[in-house]
């Protein structure tokens, strides 16, 4: 069974444009390596499971979620958030 990856979505941009939505997600590492299709030559494989993302409102639902089902899960850290402070001026350098 592969290993699922349990990790933060932080969201494509600012809440209040609301792109992309924040939160948990578990995502599934497949155990088999892609392979180039004869006909087409696109990269795929024979595994469903590795492109299937579940989103989860918090940590202990996505960890609760994978221990039921008796998954093996990793969970990654949350990447440092970097601000970019600037004032409007900038905006015409």
């Amino acid at each position: 069974m592969a290993t699922a990856r349990i990790f933060r979505n932080p969201g494509l941009g600012s809440p209040v444009l609301q792109k992309g939505r924040p939160g948990w997600v578990v995502e599934w590492a497949s155990d088999r390596p892609p392979h180039a299709d004869p006909l087409t030559g696109w990269a795929g494989g024979s595994d469903p499971q590795a492109y299937v993302q579940m989103r989860f409102p918090s940590l202990e639902t996505a960890i609760d979620y994978c221990e039921r089902q008796g998954f093996t899960f990793v969970v990654q850290a949350e990447p440092p958030r970097k601000l970019l402070l600037q004032s409007y001026a900038d905006n015409f350098r």
